[in-house]
């Protein structure tokens, strides 16, 4: 009666076996078969560039080259018989070295526009941040016109406003 016994528990341990070792198989294959889609399509992503990456990448920006203009600009005012007064330190933005190199060499044509358009704002508009955006546009559109004129391109591409103040 023994042997009976251990045939009955024998073909039960059996198949929980098989159906362990099935389960364990099958989750290796699941995760083999994972990390091999993930490799393939990794690697067929590295061998063929992508033709819109390729374009972002021939139209990239260049490096940033800031130029302050010193000293800051100061422009008197008067609302009201009162006197006011407005500063403004300026930085030009440009993407090519040598042409913000040669645009330097019309600063003072810069500076006397960049006055002239300052002194006729009014000032009750400048206090706002509106007006305070629309002032640094036309100032980056006398720059332009400037860049345009003397050396046949716009050579910057922003103008900033790093200090402003309104007294």
């Amino acid at each position: 009666m023994a042997k009976s016994d251990d045939a009955v528990k024998d073909p039960a341990k059996k198949g929980k076996l098989k159906i362990i070792i099935f389960v364990v198989v099958g989750l290796l294959l699941a995760i083999g078969l994972s990390v091999g889609a993930t490799w393939f399509i990794m690697h067929k992503a590295e061998s063929k560039p992508d033709p819109a990456l390729a374009a972002d990448a021939a139209n990239a920006k260049k490096e940033a080259v800031f130029e302050p203009l010193t000293p800051p600009f100061v422009v008197n005012y008067n609302v009201n018989g009162r006197q006011r007064y407005m500063q403004v330190s300026i930085t030009l933005l440009a993407r090519d070295h040598a042409d913000m190199d040669a645009l330097k060499v019309h600063m003072p044509v810069i500076r006397n526009n960049l006055v002239m358009m300052f002194s006729g704002q009014p000032f009750d508009t400048l206090a706002t941040p509106v007006g305070m955006e629309m002032l640094r546009q036309k100032a980056a559109a006398v720059v332009q016109e400037v860049g345009q004129k003397e050396l046949g391109k716009s050579v910057i591409e922003q103008l900033l406003f790093t200090n402003y103040v309104l007294q």
